[in-house]
């Protein structure tokens, strides 16, 4: 089949370092080029690709600081990515709420996942949306407002990661690992405060955004003393591996319902097991007690605790976990598996010839058959 994948322009594709939703886009389209599939992927100019790239700024939109207005830039990439809908057999939108907005003008099947959660004004957008989506967890579809149409929800898809990529260590260092971006919804101060209970040193990685330059201020870079607490800043992938692999154990002090983190997966392939706080999908992504252990929102004293019992866990059993469930192999199998049924479905509107209107009195099982059936649920 021959499909279109819309990525933010906000991050190359695949990210050099932080950038989670651009990591799938990736996966996603390798995968399906790998599988013989024709993929057209919209990103920024400087993404790398096995298949067609198409491209209306030559750079993502994060590396080009010397722009006064990026809005304008993603418009037209939407806007292209659109202009070209007859082409495919289906729209993978990976763009959030802007595409969405217009999926009503394109024939095309457009699949949304779900990366973000839904705020106050995006979930106008979503009220509205005359597309397909799926979630990327069980606990994000949850938090989905009731006003918003469940007819047109797939199911779950879970992200995936490439894990015969990440290297695998069973001996692991004396440190603990803080792998994401320097941010209170993540937790960071808590994981500090956790290490630090629990006597074990912690090495901090991710970036700042601007955002959180004022909380990285006060609340990080006090702790940061060389020894106890070591920030390395944003890390590459590369990088970020070996990180993994090293370290006893990755913390996961979320405050916010995370709907998936890639980081589970990543440090479970490098064997390396994560504590986490019961919050978003945490719970589908941890075995508690088999590849990680997950605690109640705020316990840090708990945090502490399960990290001096980290070598109760089997380093192996972590990464059979990943590949058994998180692996890209399973991720673009259910992809296909969407698209195969947006397909199926819209044949089926052609075929179907729209029934004459009939009195109340007229209908009859038979008379409503021609209905086109409704799309089964998964996940």
């Amino acid at each position: 089949m021959r499909i279109a994948q819309l990525s933010p322009l906000w991050e190359r594709v695949p990210p050099p370092a932080y950038g989670g939703t651009e990591a799938v886009v990736h996966m996603i389209t390798e995968g399906l080029v790998a599988r013989g599939h024709e993929v057209v992927l919209y990103a920024s100019g400087d993404s790398l690709t096995s298949a067609e790239l198409r491209a209306t700024y030559p750079r993502s939109l994060r590396t080009a600081t010397d722009l006064v207005e990026p809005a304008p830039y993603e418009w037209l990439h939407i806007a292209n990515a659109l202009r070209d809908a007859g082409q495919f057999d289906v729209i993978h939108n990976h763009e959030g709420e802007p595409p969405m907005a217009f999926a009503g003008l394109v024939a095309t099947p457009m699949v949304t996942t779900m990366h973000c959660l839904l705020t106050k004004d995006t979930k106008f957008v979503w009220e509205h949306y005359q597309g397909y989506f799926n979630s990327i967890s069980r606990a994000e579809y949850a938090t989905l407002p009731a006003s918003v149409p469940r007819e047109r929800y797939l199911g779950v898809v879970y992200n995936g990661i490439e894990t015969a990529n990440f290297p695998f260590q069973a001996n692991k260092q004396e440190h603990l690992l803080y792998l994401s971006r320097i941010a209170p919804e993540k937790g960071t101060h808590l994981a500090i405060a956790a290490a630090r209970k629990a006597g074990l040193p912690l090495l901090l990685a991710g970036k700042v955004d601007r955002v959180d330059r004022d909380y990285f201020e006060a609340a990080v870079k006090p702790a940061i003393d060389g020894k106890d607490v070591r920030y390395v800043g944003e890390v590459s992938r590369e990088e970020a591996k070996r990180l993994y692999a090293a370290a006893m154990g990755l913390l996961l002090p979320l405050n916010w319902e995370e709907p998936f983190g890639l980081v589970i997966p990543e440090a479970g392939a490098a064997g390396t097991p994560v504590i986490a706080f019961r919050r978003g999908a945490a719970p589908e992504l941890i075995i508690d007690g088999e590849t990680g252990f997950l605690l109640d929102p705020g316990d840090v004293d708990g945090m502490a605790a399960a990290a001096r019992r980290l070598d109760t866990i089997d380093p192996a059993r972590c990464r059979r976990h990943v590949q058994e469930n998180f692996d890209v192999s399973r991720m673009v199998e259910g992809y296909l598996d969407l698209y195969d049924r947006l397909i199926a479905e819209r044949q089926h509107r052609r075929l179907v010839a729209v029934p004459r209107p009939v009195a109340a009195e007229e209908e009859t099982e038979s008379s409503q058959a021609t209905a086109p059936y409704p799309l089964r649920e998964t996940g």
